[in-house]
């Protein structure tokens, strides 16, 4: 037998490894589950006596995404110059949130880096699977309203124009709501005015997004209302509790000061009610008020639960506990929200799909009845 040669690899040119290195920087994304898999692993070497340096030297080998493989050779690099682990993270914002760059700078302090290690890739597993509760429950509402959307604009387009015509011969006065069936049918059935309705809708989204992004006070205003709102409220503010309260036991657990902690915590929350609660909280804080205490102004988003809970930390000394023990109670019930969550829209889809299909066929119908009538 002959043993085959190996082809070598060709060797890009200086240009190719340029434009390489910009598609991977720009156009590759890292998932949350690499950076556990990245944060997991080197725990486990850590655990098993490797040093810090041969363990993310076999990392970035051995990871396949090639932006976290950049980034872990450019964290491998400050290490061997002489930065501390946390050092070289904070360095990579985007990739490595704030609060774990904290928690990991702690460890390192007081000599317990495994330990802040499993507590960081603890909370990002817990994060990850309260976002893909999240994410996954919102696919089917998005889904439906797409294919309701979708058969909305056949029918204006393709069907409606075929029946509609049919009314424009009858001579006596057509009722309302076939006269608008009629205007609307006539309107939406020319293809620029389809353009320029679906044109005007893109652009309102994009306004609005980007005065969500520019305008805190705009911001303010809609994240109010989203807390308000009749089931998504419930929602969002569970939600917010969980993320909250599990940052928080988090940060204490690695001994991090109070004041920091809740400084910290107030990122995490997604709505602007519940970090602005948390920022000034932390500034009454360091007048020596107790937590529990500023979080009782705040009784419409904070509930009684929280603030009886955390008071009773704050006496026992064992706040980050009692805290994990609500971010539990908080994210099983945002799991179980989720799941039923095709249950609860349901209704409230098939209740808008009733008045759509039974507005046009009344629409349609009652002309015909007119007529049968007048026979």
């Amino acid at each position: 037998m002959f043993s085959k040669k190996k082809k070598k690899e060709k060797e890009l040119s200086a240009f190719e490894k340029k434009m390489n290195d910009f598609f991977i920087k720009n156009f590759t994304k890292i998932k949350a589950i690499d950076k556990v898999f990245f944060l997991e692993h080197l725990n486990t070497m850590l655990g098993a006596g490797l040093s810090l340096l041969e363990s993310l030297d076999v990392l970035s080998k051995e990871i396949e995404n090639k932006k976290l493989q950049s980034v872990v050779n450019s964290i491998k690099a400050g290490v061997e110059s002489g930065s501390q682990l946390s050092e070289t993270l904070n360095e990579f914002p985007k990739v490595f949130q704030p609060i774990y760059v904290k928690m990991i700078a702690s460890g390192e302090l007081s000599g317990k880096l495994e330990e802040s290690l499993g507590q960081v890739v603890n909370q990002m597993k817990k994060n990850y699977e309260l976002t893909s509760t999240i994410k996954g429950a919102m696919i089917y509402p998005i889904v439906i309203l797409i294919a309701i959307s979708a058969v909305g604009i056949v029918m204006v387009t393709f069907v409606l124009p075929k029946i509609t015509v049919l009314f424009k011969d009858i001579d006596t006065e057509l009722p309302l709501p076939t006269r608008v069936l009629v205007a609307v049918t006539d309107f939406l059935s020319q293809p620029i005015n389809m353009i320029i309705v679906l044109l005007s809708i893109a652009s309102f989204l994009a306004l609005y997004i980007y005065t969500l992004k520019k305008s805190i006070n705009f911001k303010r205003f809609i994240h109010k209302i989203n807390i308000n709102l009749p089931i998504a409220g419930k929602i969002i503010k569970q939600i917010n509790l969980a993320r909250f309260s599990l940052t928080l036991s988090s940060l204490l657990k690695s001994t991090i000061p109070i004041v920091q902690a809740v400084d910290i915590s107030s990122e995490i929350c997604s709505n602007l009610i519940y970090r602005e609660a948390l920022k000034e909280s932390t500034e009454k804080i360091k007048k020596g008020i107790t937590l529990s205490q500023c979080l009782r102004e705040y009784d419409a988003i904070f509930p009684p639960m929280v603030t009886e809970m955390i008071m009773v930390g704050e006496k026992t000394g064992e706040i980050d506990k009692l805290l994990h023990e609500l971010s539990k109670f908080y994210s099983n019930e945002v799991d179980k929200t989720m799941k039923n969550f095709s249950t609860i829209i349901e209704p409230a889809i098939i209740l808008l799909l009733g008045l759509g299909v039974g507005g046009i066929a009344v629409a349609v119908v009652m002309p015909m009845y007119n007529l049968t009538q007048n026979f």
